[in-house]
């Protein structure tokens, strides 16, 4: 089985910390100081718990607006992953949703994170939000232009809360070759929705499909990472 490490880590585990609603958002409370506090406390949880990475998430940001969300998100989601990273002094990542993933590049880059995770690099899809387009060679563009190549992307493929009837005939190891091609740093695989247990079947697939890491997002719990371990490269945890 190949394996491969990231961070340095051997099959690290990343702490997904879901924000606060942030401003400008249906359900934001006012109070920008205690959306920061209350990331930084998280942190020292998964720090203190022994976890390896952490990443940020804007998830309570409902409902999401496709690609382009405001200055307001971008700027504290920055400002967010820089504390956090300081506090835990581990290796941080940002997600922006939903799709924002150039803005996600760029609070990850202003703020000294090292990685991002993205949705819709390569296919198109229908999401909650409506057409998702791919957005591979814009993001890595991108990456080039703002002198961000420091910065792993890793990628969703057949994202979860999606359809994807309209890429039917492409299955989940053509789309793992092809955000490989297109180089993506890592996909990550997940169930149908935050929570559900991703299958192993497509895991072992993909794991023996692509030479880049391959992350899970979704569905970990004490009880079942054992069945993973031996695959995946790396394990994101957030629901649990």
């Amino acid at each position: 089985m190949k394996n491969k490490k990231l961070f340095g880590i051997n099959k690290p585990v990343v702490g997904m910390i879901h924000v606060d609603a942030l401003p400008g958002t249906p359900k934001y409370k006012g109070d920008v100081e205690n959306i920061i506090n209350s990331a930084m406390k998280e942190a020292m949880i998964y720090k203190n718990s022994g976890v390896d990475a952490i990443a940020i998430e804007n998830m309570h940001d409902i409902p999401y607006l496709k690609r382009n969300v405001g200055p307001e998100i971008i700027s504290l989601m920055g400002i967010i992953g820089r504390e956090v990273k300081k506090v835990s002094q581990l290796p941080c990542g940002i997600q922006i949703l939903a799709g924002a993933n150039k803005e996600a590049l760029a609070a990850a880059h202003s703020a000294g994170m090292d990685f991002i995770r993205s949705e819709g690099f390569v296919f198109a899809h229908v999401a909650d939000e409506g057409i998702m387009e791919s957005d591979a060679g814009e993001l890595l563009r991108y990456r080039k232009q703002i002198g961000a190549e420091n910065i792993l992307i890793f990628t969703d493929i057949k994202k979860k809360h999606s359809s994807h009837s309209i890429t039917s005939d492409v299955d989940i190891v053509e789309t793992a070759k092809a955000a490989e091609f297109f180089l993506s740093d890592g996909v990550v695989l997940t169930g149908t929705s935050t929570g559900k247990e991703t299958d192993i079947d497509e895991l072992k697939k993909v794991r023996d499909a692509v030479d880049i890491p391959v992350l899970i997002g979704s569905g970990l719990t004490a009880d079942n990472i054992e069945k993973y371990f031996p695959t995946a490269d790396a394990f994101i945890i957030g629901s649990y």
